[in-house]
């Protein structure tokens, strides 16, 4: 910049809205005075605020602003910083936010993500009604604890601090150093946290007789050290992570693999289909390669999977949509094709068999139990084929056996889906005996 701005408060907003005596308008005032002496470019300039009373304080700037949820302005700085490494990225956010958003401080610090967070932190809710928060000291009063605080404060300065925070300091609205401490806050490269201790003139401080020097005694008491805590420079996240993938930059972040069209299918309608089974038998990867031997024979596919967050417990769906044409609404509420192959899955769809429609075919297993529904029921042999202990294959089995009868597409397609090489040959093997299984009976 070509002068040096005298303020980068927006006159025609002012003044603060904040109750008399409240520290926050001495903190904007003091940011004010440390952005003007370091001379930052405006335009270059984001302040990212929440809920709160600190929430209020980025309307009276003339910079840009990111206003979020509570708790959470630490991950859209984040963002913003990590899209634009050139950005000075400044969060007011107040101790109620760092509470309800801990996890986040305490990931950006780690990360040494270059953003300067200055906490408004008056010890208590003082938007809704002065509440504890998690900065509020043992025995205080508050409309939560009128009994007086039983918790133990967070160290909102000391958490940031041993996990990795480049610069940390704590002070207070009386510290005649407060600009000096956040000039050296926003010069510092990474991730900067100055917790400013304030009187709440409206709630906490008439209950709790709090003064400048009660504040002081209350640190002193919690064993809270004031001053600079951290000053320790390292490379910072967003810098480091692109110059990490400098040689990468532009390309995709994941290749894409075309399947190129060598078959010819015979579908000329929508067909949907239902895989469930038990989770870890290869009920999606199946369901895959249905789909991969769709587009293979120059189809439309689509495939939703459901399992539950065990992985490898419980059931296993899979549903596929093969189409001529685009595919617009995955969803499928009746599926024409049902390969119905455990216990677990038979008990998540068996409603949905119930209702099937003439026409509908359900394949299953012996084991699985039966259920009445208007659709033909094929009971597949596993057992004649050799391949009764081999339950991971069945999936793959049935579809094979399916395909054969609904003739939407070559077995071929199929074959070629499930790939080549050593590690395919137990997949090709069971493609064959599944399009030559027979039925029970």
């Amino acid at each position: 910049m070509s002068t040096q701005l005298r303020t980068y408060l927006d006159p025609a907003t002012l003044p603060f809205p904040f109750c008399p005596g409240c520290g926050h308008g001495t903190i904007l005032e003091r940011l004010d005075q440390a952005l003007a002496r370091l001379d930052v470019d405006p335009a270059k300039l984001v302040l990212v605020s929440d809920i709160g009373c600190s929430g209020l304080s980025d309307a009276y700037f003339a910079t840009h602003a990111f206003h979020g949820l509570h708790g959470r302005s630490v991950t859209y700085a984040t963002g913003l910083k990590l899209a634009n490494p050139d950005l000075q990225v400044v969060v007011l956010m107040g101790d109620g936010g760092c509470g309800i958003g801990g996890h986040h401080l305490i990931n950006a610090a780690r990360r040494n993500i270059g953003v300067t967070v200055v906490v408004f932190n008056n010890l208590n809710y003082g938007m809704t009604g002065g509440e504890h928060s998690v900065s509020t000291p043992p025995a205080a009063v508050t409309s939560t604890t009128p009994l007086g605080q039983l918790e133990r404060p967070m160290d909102i300065a000391g958490t940031v601090a041993v996990n990795g925070a480049s610069f940390v300091a704590r002070t207070s609205t009386f510290d005649t150093t407060l600009t000096d401490v956040l000039v050296r806050a926003l010069e510092n490269d990474g991730f900067s946290l100055v917790d400013v201790w304030e009187l709440c003139t409206a709630y906490f401080a008439p209950a709790n007789k709090l003064s400048r020097k009660a504040m002081a005694e209350t640190m002193t008491t919690l064993g809270f050290r004031s001053g600079i805590l951290v000053d320790e420079p390292r490379p910072e996240y967003a810098k480091a992570y692109r110059a990490q993938h400098a040689g990468i930059l532009g390309e995709p972040a994941l290749l894409a693999r075309g399947l190129e069209v060598r078959h010819e299918a015979t579908l000329d309608r929508r067909l949907s289909w239902l895989f469930a089974g038990a989770a870890g038998k290869r009920i999606g990867s199946a369901a895959g390669a249905l789909a991969r031997g769709a587009v293979l024979s120059g189809l439309w596919a689509t495939q939703r999977n459901d399992y539950p967050v065990t992985v490898r417990t419980g059931y296993s769906l899979s549903e596929i949509i093969l189409s001529p044409d685009p595919v617009l609404f995955t969803g499928v509420a009746t599926p024409d094709v049902v390969l119905d192959l455990s216990a677990e899955g038979h008990a998540r769809v068996a409603a949905r068999i119930a209702g099937l429609p003439r026409g509908a075919r359900v394949y299953r297993s012996p084991d699985v139990p039966e259920t009445e529904t208007e659709a033909d029921v094929i009971t597949l042999d596993f057992a004649g084929t050799g391949w009764a202990r081999k339950k991971e294959s069945w999936a793959l089995m049935a579809a094979a056996r399916a395909l054969r009868d609904t003739d939407a597409y070559p077995v071929e397609a199929l074959r070629e889906a499930v790939g080549a090489g050593g590690a395919a040959t137990e997949a090709l093997a069971a493609v064959d005996a599944g399009h030559a299984l027979a039925e029970v009976g």
